[in-house]
């Protein structure tokens, strides 16, 4: 028995090793996996975009936002003239949280009384909001307590923290989750089924029928995407209906503005599953050559993770991820209602990824069909 066993062993090993493509998936994939992981994968936020309007202008002012900047966790973004521009910083996504410090401010904790402050959250990501809303607390807890030992006030005085949370008032986690969940759910559906489908033509001998057909590449491309491109559309709407209805997701924005950049997301996603079916033989190949593209992916998407926590190289690696820029806008058509003049940015950048992606993935199935 165990001699069949260890002639058996030796044949997968060496069936295996034959084909050298899946050495990078099975043995460089998980290092490079790690090390995404152990850097990108943190509940820790850093660098917290800060906009600060100051309208008492006194020491004691400056004092509290020096205490924000030197904590290390806030950085400050803007100075808007007036507490109204924070509503479209926020809406615009350049910043987390606002800031406002009243004109009386300084005059209040002079005289020992409480001294009202205002912190305005984006609550879109509630876990992100969550944590914010706490350092908040703690510098304003050590603020105030370095301003009674200073001036010797009563117990009662100091800054009285306002919190509110926009967008995401409760801080329900399937707020946030449920948009994220509908760019995974594309990505995944439309990438792995695509290279797989595509594989399994090429496995069980059929792709050689349909070269030989009278069927032009064009034509082909499109009938092997068009199915994968309404699976990916119904998952959407199953997604949206659940969400609504089960985990009371509202949904603010424009519905077809949310299926049209779906579309520009598929570009890229179809792309590369159509990549993938040209460099894959086998269906096993296809999934461990998928499985390296999505985990990445979707580590450094900031669906799950904050992207500004990340170390800057590895920002710079998530500016080449299109789950970043969809996630991005599921997020803020459905809880901000935002709309094309707000999300441009993000639509470009999928616009961009997806043509490109696309473009060079059906040249590359092109040149294999011919």
């Amino acid at each position: 028995m165990f001699s069949v066993v260890r002639h058996l062993v030796r044949k997968e090993f060496l069936q295996l090793f034959r084909d050298r493509r899946m050495l990078i998936p099975l043995f460089l994939g998980p290092v490079i996996q790690l090390i995404l992981f152990g850097y990108a994968a943190t509940i820790d936020i850093k660098n917290v975009s800060l906009a600060v309007v100051d309208q008492d202008r006194a020491f004691e002012s400056r004092t509290l936002e020096a205490a924000f900047t030197q904590s290390g966790y806030f950085t400050v973004k803007a100075r808007p003239a007036g507490a109204g521009e924070i509503d479209g910083l926020l809406q615009t996504g350049k910043i987390q949280a606002g800031l406002i410090i009243p004109p009386d401010f300084s005059r209040r904790l002079g005289r020992g009384e409480a001294a009202p402050l205002q912190v305005l959250i984006d609550g879109a990501d509630a876990n992100s909001a969550t944590i914010i809303q706490n350092y908040v607390v703690l510098i304003l807890a050590k603020y105030q307590e370095g301003i009674l030992e200073a001036a010797g006030g009563p117990a009662g005085a100091g800054a009285a923290f306002e919190p509110r949370i926009w967008y995401n008032p409760e801080l329900k986690s399937s707020l946030w989750m449920v948009p994220g969940v509908i760019s995974l759910i594309l990505l995944l559906t439309t990438l792995i089924m695509t290279a797989m489908a595509i594989t399994r033509e090429r496995e069980i001998g059929t792709f050689e029928q349909l070269i030989v057909s009278p069927i032009r590449p064009a034509e082909l491309i499109l009938g092997k995407l068009a199915p994968f491109i309404i699976i990916g559309f119904v998952d959407v709407v199953l997604v949206l209906l659940a969400g609504h209805f089960v985990f009371r997701v509202p949904v603010r924005g424009s519905l077809v503005f949310l299926f049209g950049a779906a579309f520009l997301y598929l570009l890229t996603t179809l792309g590369a599953g159509l990549f993938i079916s040209t460099i894959s033989r086998t269906q096993s190949q296809a999934m461990m050559s998928a499985m390296f593209f999505v985990m990445p992916a979707m580590l450094l998407s900031g669906v799950f993770s904050p992207i500004e926590s990340m170390p800057r190289p590895v920002q710079y690696l998530t500016y080449l991820n299109p789950l970043r820029y969809f996630g991005k806008v599921v997020r803020a058509i459905l809880l901000k209602g935002s709309g094309p003049d707000v999300l441009w940015p993000e639509l470009a950048a999928l616009l961009t990824i997806g043509v490109t992606v696309f473009t060079a993935s059906a040249l590359r199935f092109r040149k294999r069909l011919e």
